[in-house]
């Protein structure tokens, strides 16, 4: 249980970095357009190699199937209650939906002893860093509170460590399909995040060489989920 503890912090602590660097300083819209643009990319490899493809290996198609419909209704039924025309909100509730099933698949292995994978973590941090770094920017150029952003971000990511705890307790009775539920939910949360609210917003800040910046994030975080 202390392992999954310390594991799922260290993901999740990407997100207050991010959070944090966000606040900082102010980032001009070019660079955070490139910044979510990169992220965009690391997260569509995620939703390809680490969500998708470990799911269906781990239950079956149909059981990622019934997550990724779950996970793109519950992304766009909350994203319709939050305030149009801002991203940030939209960009947390992207990184808390996808962050919660996503430790607690991090928990489930590590409970049945498949360890933990420097390139899953590596690319946690990659596609984290950018939502965050984002979000806080956006909500900051808001009118919001720093304080008030780093506790929304601490908060998230207090929730994310938790799931992690949470996969360790219920590896056991987890089987494979509720594994691959697990990871279809994200896969189905991100893409919708994804087209709604990432992408174009990266396209409106970084102009059109976002599309070269994506392909880059694809590449590193593609890279990286091959290590062991």
């Amino acid at each position: 249980m202390a392992s999954a503890l310390g594991w799922g912090a260290l993901a999740a602590s990407s997100l207050v970095l991010g959070a944090l660097l966000g606040l900082a300083r102010r980032w001009p819209d070019a660079a955070v357009g490139l910044v979510l643009a990169f992220g965009a990319g690391a997260l569509i490899s995620a939703v390809s190699f680490d969500l998708a493809q470990e799911g269906v290996e781990a239950g079956g198609a149909a059981a990622v199937g019934i997550g990724l419909a779950l996970g793109a209704l519950t992304y766009y039924l909350a994203d319709r209650a939050l305030p149009e025309g801002d991203a940030g909100p939209a960009l947390t509730l992207g990184a808390f939906l996808d962050g919660i099933p996503e430790q607690l698949v991090l928990g489930i292995g590590l409970a049945t002893g498949e360890g933990v994978s420097v390139g899953l973590l590596t690319a946690i941090f990659v596609s984290n860093l950018p939502e965050a770094i984002g979000s806080a920017t956006d909500m900051r150029a808001a009118g919001r509170g720093a304080p008030q952003v780093a506790r929304l971000w601490i908060a998230v990511a207090v929730i994310c460590t938790l799931a992690t705890v949470g996969g360790f307790a219920i590896a056991d009775s987890a089987s494979g399909d509720v594994k691959s539920a697990i990871d279809g939910f994200a896969a189905g949360a991100l893409l919708v995040m994804l087209i709604d609210s990432m992408i174009p917003e990266a396209v409106a800040k970084a102009g059109r060489i976002a599309g070269l910046v994506t392909v880059l994030g694809f590449a590193v975080a593609a890279g990286l989920s091959g290590i062991s």
